[in-house]
């Protein structure tokens, strides 16, 4: 095959590199290629690309694995786009959707591509007693060491090679130490991009994902680096920015609630006003400090005198206050949504809004402004993680915005669901 027919202009030059190592003299000898760096920056494109060329060129009637973090995340981002650029180049490819397998013909060559998930330990299991001629691991990095091992080990036919793409994490992760430190003697090709080698990204987006993202996180989406997070978990809040009070009546009132015993339990009354969610008020309990654990029933309490005539949509609780969310039922007064609960995407969603300012908070929220100030990421932990500490507020932040300001952004509409209980009442 004639790699002119890929219409080599609308690649980077980096891109192009991904889609001939494998028949170029100086590189063709690599039993696998690595291709890390910032988002958006073409690696995943020419990679998946690149490995069904190469697979469909130099070999027939083989078996090769496409693999992601889940199946469904690996259609969306890869199989589909692949799918049509595959099309426009001559291929024929047929997608068992149900059995996660495309067969996909080129001339006389026919070979079955197929697609693994690996979310955890046990998706080793899935790649067990297969024959592989070759294996592409797109966003590595989130796959458990265990899978990505055993993928590998398929990888028994002669002239089998292994494609490799992610994008940073902490420089303790595994695949760093293991392959990427070591890719000279794992006989690895390493290649590092940045944004300006997607030859399809323009420097207006570039600017907008420069805008997006902050500290460690900027480094590694933005700059393509292995660093660890640390430092404030939000840089980005700023009290000249992002401490205000309603400028008009709130067109509408959510409370979220994050529970605990011994812990502090924190509630959040937030008001929609002017196209912006404020934390105007809160109410905050430190068992530990007080020397006394308030009941359930107490709690509640501190959570109506909050509220007072406030038209309260619902209250958005951390998931596992089973006694608590029960305790609020019972009462028949509030509507009750266990929130999502997601540690990272949920930091990243409030970050995103804190960015955007589509929150604030008010003066009056001290307990909340203060865990801004101390809320940081715990730099001896084995993965991105906050240290558990002046975290209340915090995680009832993140709640709200998971739960009900990004169920809005998704739908364009708000939607809560009614428990029997509250159904009945």
């Amino acid at each position: 095959m004639h790699l002119t027919m890929m219409k080599p202009t609308r690649f980077s030059q980096k891109q192009r590199r991904v889609l001939n190592w494998w028949m170029q003299p100086e590189t063709m000898h690599y039993d696998a290629i690595i291709c890390d760096g910032a988002i958006r920056s073409g690696k995943t494109t020419a990679l998946a690309l690149g490995f069904v060329i190469w697979g469909c060129t130099r070999f027939d009637r083989q078996s090769f694995a496409l693999c992601g973090k889940t199946v469904t995340s690996l259609r969306r981002n890869l199989v589909t786009p692949l799918i049509a650029q595959l099309s426009l180049l001559g291929f024929q490819v047929e997608e068992k959707v149900s059995k996660a397998y495309l067969d996909i013909s080129f001339g006389n060559h026919r070979n079955r591509f197929y697609c693994f998930g690996g979310k955890d330990e046990g998706s080793a299991a899935l790649i067990q007693g297969i024959t592989l001629a070759g294996v592409l691991m797109d966003e590595v990095a989130l796959m458990p060491k265990s899978f990505v091992e055993q993928a590998l080990a398929r990888c028994s036919v002669p002239r089998s090679k292994m494609w490799f793409s992610c994008n940073p994490d902490k420089p303790s992760h595994w695949f760093y130490r293991e392959w990427i430190l070591m890719a000279k003697q794992k006989n690895a090709l390493y290649l590092h991009f940045t944004m300006e080698d997607n030859a399809a990204l323009t420097p207006e987006i570039r600017a907008r994902y420069e805008r997006m993202y902050d500290g460690a996180f900027y480094d590694r989406y933005v700059k393509g680096l292995w660093v660890a997070s640390q430092g404030l978990v939000y840089p980005m809040f700023s009290p000249s920015k992002h401490i205000a009070e309603p400028p008009a009546p709130c067109e509408r009132y959510v409370i979220s609630c994050d529970y605990g015993t011994m812990n502090p339990t924190s509630f959040g009354l937030w008001g929609l006003s002017e196209g912006c969610w404020y934390r105007f008020a809160e109410s905050y309990y430190d068992a530990r400090k007080a020397g006394v654990p308030k009941t359930d029933e107490e709690h509640y309490l501190a959570l109506e005198a909050l509220a007072k005539d406030y038209p309260i949509e619902q209250i958005v609780i951390d998931p596992s206050a089973a006694s608590f969310i029960a305790c609020i039922r019972k009462h028949g007064r509030y509507v009750v949504v266990p929130a999502k609960n997601d540690v990272l995407a949920g930091i990243h969603r409030v970050a995103d809004a804190i960015r955007a300012e589509k929150i604030r908070i008010g003066a009056a929220c001290q307990d909340a402004l203060r865990e801004f100030s101390l809320y940081a990421w715990d730099a001896h932990a084995g993965s991105d993680a906050p240290v558990k500490e002046h975290d209340h507020a915090m995680d009832d932040i993140r709640y709200f915005v998971s739960t009900v300001l990004d169920s809005e952004e998704r739908t364009g509409f708000y939607v809560t669901s009614l428990s029997r209980t509250d159904a009945a009442n």
